[in-house]
């Protein structure tokens, strides 16, 4: 367990070796050049500026090890809940097992991982990959399975394909039919600056086989759902890759005012329609005409349908963090339930995968060992009937599960979510690091890398009422923290670019340290970009459908020399 980290300066740490961008280079560096190092700072200057508090004061640590991302936040402390922030990371880092009881019973039937450090190593972003194992560490990728034609989900397989079942049940995805191939991709410039120096661009490519998956595959059309054919199938249904994004410092920007994110899509909807661009926000989002949003965040299931802007994911499908990836996570990546969650995380129909598994002789065989095993006090008769079809899809659709994760093991896991802290920013000091954060704003970056936000009173939000009073959490009033993101989509157009073509914008905060964390040093949704310099690069799209949002900063950052390349790659690395 973690001892709570003190906000105080610390001299010159080595914490790394020199900047590699991992690209290759015909021109050689002059001998005036001094070579980038990862060091904190100046040992002997005391008056850091203010974007070293990355988290602010109430959300900064300045360790920069490899716990960097699994320290607590200073308001943890204030608070009193460091017992309870050291019980919710022991939740986050054990697996979950079969057992009917104890404090990590309840994986299954059906799973995507076994436990949280899976996607999250190090706390951090998931590593690339060349094959889907659900049971490789460091796998933090999500099958996206989508219906070409509407861009929706398909319906006979979750949100969140499961690949891993508890026996008898069988998985809703076999894993040996899937297959990532990496392709090259070559950029109008040919992968190449005008000084020489080049750089690869890759891509992820994925397919599943149409007899990998257990239910048939249906999709949605009009009102009515499908059954497609492998024919179908082939021609109709896109697979991608989405990987998980790092974990600390999430409850830093969630104490946000939603009031302050409206009016960034605001000023970035005026400022499109001020330079006549057309394709400028979401409309699925954000309502151009009128700006206003077109949609909002609600929990009407769990909660009273309150409506909440929208700030988390790729996608932009959560609102506050305590009914956010993490909250959502903690029960459908394991399946296993709690106390406002007494139901199966299976299709998105509810009824395929059910009815599949209740019709499998193998399944049938082994039910009623599994369900004694599950229920042996036999709690719920309605799973013992003998009539094993029925039993076996009654025990999947039911609604009224026994809670398998504690309130308070929940709340320790979300205090501990609420509480993960942002490492200091380095290098702030030095000469590097002010030159490239002022050609990071020269450039364009900073148009959707919004450097800093100010926090609101933040008073506890949750849509799904889990939570209601301000003491349940800790707390960030009034911090100005730097997370480098503005909190709206933006297209890049990349080939085989993520669902839809829109993606939030990332914060960049602490990526630096990923290496060092054990997290995957990979940038962008799907880890095509290897580093620094090939995410930007992959930002500089266009073609037959459209052109990258950043496509005029890409043409700026190729426009700059060598040395001043490396400083804003130098720079982004140290925030």
């Amino acid at each position: 367990m973690n001892n709570m980290n003190k906000l105080t300066l610390l001299g010159a740490v080595l914490i790394g070796a020199s900047l590699s961008t991992g690209c290759s280079s015909t021109t050689e560096s002059s001998e005036e050049e001094k070579p980038l190092t990862w060091d904190i700072g100046d040992s002997g200057t005391s008056d850091y500026p203010e974007d070293y508090y990355a988290g602010g004061q109430l959300g900064t640590t300045t360790v920069n090890t490899a716990t960097a991302f699994e320290q607590p936040t200073k308001a943890v402390e204030n608070a009193g809940m460091m017992t309870a922030f050291n019980e919710g990371e022991y939740l986050f880092e054990k697996e979950y097992n079969t057992n009917a009881d104890g404090a990590f019973h309840g994986l299954g039937p059906v799973y995507v991982r076994r436990g949280c450090l899976y996607c999250h190593p190090g706390y951090g972003h998931g590593a690339r990959q060349t094959s889907y194992k659900a049971d490789a560490h460091r796998n933090g990728y999500l099958l996206v399975v989508y219906d070409k034609t509407t861009n929706a989900y398909i319906r006979s397989v979750a949100g969140m394909p499961q690949t891993g079942a508890v026996k008898p049940f069988k998985a809703p995805i076999n894993e040996s039919g899937i297959k990532i191939a990496w392709n090259n991709y070559t950029d109008e410039w040919g992968n190449r600056f005008d000084d020489g120096e080049t750089y690869l661009l890759t891509y992820p490519e994925v397919k599943i086989d149409y007899s990998a998956f257990y239910a048939p595959v249906v999709v949605r059309r009009g009102d009515q759902d499908v059954t497609l054919t492998k024919e179908q199938y082939d021609q109709e249904i896109g697979v991608l890759l989405e990987s998980t994004i790092g974990i600390y410092g999430t409850g830093l920007t969630d104490a946000i005012d939603d009031d302050e994110i409206t009016a960034q899509w605001v000023k970035e909807s005026e400022y499109y329609n001020r330079i006549g661009k057309t394709d400028a926000l979401n409309p699925a989002m954000w309502n151009q005409a009128t700006n206003t949003w077109n949609s909002y965040y609600t929990n009407s299931l769990q909660g009273d349908g309150t409506k909440y802007v929208r700030r988390y994911t790729y996608a932009l499908s959560r609102g506050p963090i305590l009914d956010a990836a993490g909250a959502n996570a903690i029960w459908n990546i394991t399946n296993v339930t709690r106390s406002d969650r007494r139901y199966h995380y299976l299709d998105l129909a509810g009824v395929y995968y059910a009815r599949t598994s209740s019709k499998d002789p193998e399944v049938q065989a082994g039910f009623t060992e599994y369900i004694n095993r599950v229920d042996p006090q036999g709690a719920h008769p309605e799973w013992h009937t003998g009539q094993l079809e029925q039993d076996i899809y009654t025990y999947l659709t039911s609604k009224s599960l026994d809670a398998e994760m504690s309130d308070q093991q929940y709340k320790n896991l979300m205090i501990w979510h609420r509480g993960l802290a942002v490492p200091a920013a380095r290098n702030t000091t030095t000469e590097d690091f002010k030159a490239g954060k002022q050609l990071f704003t020269q450039i364009g970056c900073a148009a959707c890398h919004r450097p800093s936000w100010q926090t609101g009173e933040d008073h506890i939000k949750d849509p799904a009422k889990f939570f209601t009073s301000d003491s349940d959490m800790p707390r960030y009033p009034h911090q100005t923290i730097w997370p480098y993101t503005d909190f709206v989509q933006h297209r890049l157009w990349m080939k085989n670019d993520i669902r839809t073509g829109w993606c939030r914008t990332t914060p960049l905060w602490g990526r630096g340290l990923a290496g060092k964390c054990g997290s995957g040093v990979e940038r962008l949704h799907d880890c095509r970009a290897r580093n620094v310099l090939e995410a930007i690069m992959w930002h500089g799209c266009r073609n037959e459908g459209g052109t990258s949002d950043a496509y005029d900063a890409v043409v700026k950052f190729r426009n700059l020399s060598k040395k001043e390349r490396d400083q804003v790659v130098f720079f982004i690395e140290s925030i």
